[in-house]
């Protein structure tokens, strides 16, 4: 905490200390990974965590979505627009998405389920070539031939050291303003840690672009040198 004017002390992970007058939070955020093996071997040669970022490689080919929630169902159902078939795995025997959402799956010809089924292991040489799936109730393993797998298992801010100074939602996501402000004044954020609707590149560039603009003008009105 701090006094109005009075600068920010930041202790960095090498032991530098820094100060400001203003700071802007763009830790980003991580994907939840599978944790199988193959996957870290095989990411970004089939392994994808991002539909609208690589759906369109996987023209005419099949391909497999690891979810259950909203984020899974939503991205299968964009998947068809190029996939041959996309077959979703889920661990249990019903979604958690809404109940829309699993309506429009469920009329989707392109798609097939495996429910109560896990990914054990993804395969493949050079790029994606099958998974490895595991029934949970009788522990059958059987192959599935996969040119790509979507894994949409939920993501986690990278937002843990800023929890007690800020506002964050019930996930962990900064909350913000459309000025990218935060809770906490001259304290900014952007990107995938804050809260928001779509998280891309696109969208991560243009919070950046306004989290400067008003951390500028935030430091220029403590110095008395706003332009207006």
């Amino acid at each position: 905490s701090k006094g109005r004017g009075e600068p920010f002390y930041i202790k960095l992970s090498e032991g530098e200390d820094v100060t400001a007058l203003s700071l802007i939070i763009a830790t980003g955020a991580r994907w939840n990974e599978l944790n199988v093996p193959g996957e870290k071997e095989l990411t970004g040669r089939g392994v994808s965590y991002c539909a609208t970022c690589d759906g369109p490689l996987f023209r005419g080919k099949d391909v497999v979505v690891v979810g259950g929630g909203d984020t899974a169902l939503e991205d299968a159902l964009f998947l068809t627009k190029f996939a041959n078939k996309v077959t979703i795995i889920h661990r249990r025997d019903r979604f958690r998405a809404t109940k829309i959402l699993q309506d429009r799956v469920a009329a989707n010809k392109k798609i097939e389920l495996c429910l109560n089924s896990v990914a054990v292991e993804i395969t493949g040489k050079a790029k994606c070539e099958s998974v490895k799936i595991k029934d949970v109730t009788g522990g059958a393993v059987k192959d599935l031939r996969a040119d790509g797998v979507f894994v949409f298992i939920g993501m986690k801010p990278n937002s843990e050291n800023f929890k007690e100074i800020i506002r964050v939602d019930e996930k962990g996501y900064i909350i913000t303003d459309d000025d990218m402000q935060t809770s906490a004044e001259g304290i900014f954020a952007c990107g995938d840690v804050r809260r928001k609707l779509l998280r891309q590149v696109v969208t991560a560039t243009g919070d950046g672009a306004t989290a400067a603009f008003n951390a500028e003008h935030y430091v220029e009105r403590l110095r008395g040198a706003e332009y207006k």
